[in-house]
């Protein structure tokens, strides 16, 4: 995809954070970009921020990762307005804290459904217009899977199994020429679990940082897989 002009892509939980970094960097570099939220408002809100700031159209749908029906008819949605699928980046996630003593049955269900089912539906739902535009698939994982800590039961059994998933996924789908990485993020300036970003977030990660990767990774020459990325803050303050 040395140009990606007239691309389309589709970025689950796209309203705010990576998902949101992500979209407006493709957009400006011209790539047709529908991303979903749970909440339509705030999908559509930040689709017109999107168009406002970038080269190419935007919109926002309502779709909720837990169920595959919803991704199916959003994805569909996108094929019946700019006709094909190029790109899915697979964001949406949630994050549940806390000892194993004291972390519920349904925090864990959440977590669980959304961060990693809701990775194998959106997968899942693209895959046949993905086989036909040989697009690129990415999934955003965390550093947490593949580094676990006390408090983390249900987010790095979740990232932990978004990282094996999509490297097998991998596998599988590399010989219909359809890429796929996993990024891992490592601290990053988002709202992710109702964080305010602030000054003091200055050295993390910022989410259009996250977006000019994926950019480079979809230029990046067909014969050329980076099929797993960490990335970290470069200097994170000391403790």
């Amino acid at each position: 995809m040395t140009s990606l002009k007239d691309k389309v892509a589709f970025i689950t939980g796209g309203s705010k954070g990576i998902g949101y970094g992500v979209a407006a960097s493709l957009s400006e570099m011209g790539v047709k970009v529908a991303i979903t939220s749970r909440n339509r408002e705030e999908a559509e809100k930040a689709a017109k921020e999107i168009t406002k700031n970038g080269k190419a159209e935007a919109i926002g749908l309502e779709a909720d990762v837990r169920n595959f029906d919803s991704q199916k008819a959003a994805i569909d949605q996108v094929i019946q307005k700019w006709g094909k699928l190029d790109v899915l980046v697979a964001n949406a996630g949630v994050g549940h804290f806390g000892s194993i003593e004291e972390l519920t049955p349904e925090q864990w269900q959440q977590t669980i459904d959304t961060n990693l089912t809701g990775v194998f539906y959106s997968l899942k739902a693209a895959i046949p217009s993905l086989k036909e535009s040989k697009g690129y698939i990415f999934t955003i994982s965390s550093l947490a899977g593949t580094n676990f800590f006390a408090g983390g039961t249900a987010y790095n059994a979740s990232k932990f199994g978004v990282t094996g998933f999509t490297q097998a996924a991998m596998l599988d789908l590399r010989n219909y020429d359809i890429k796929v990485t996993t990024i891992m993020p490592g601290s990053v300036a988002t709202h992710f679990n109702d964080h305010q970003p602030s000054e003091e977030d200055a050295w993390k990660i910022q989410k259009e940082d996250i977006g000019e990767l994926v950019v480079d990774l979809l230029k990046m020459n067909q014969r050329a897989l980076p099929s797993k990325i960490e990335i970290r803050p470069t200097k994170p303050p000391k403790k």
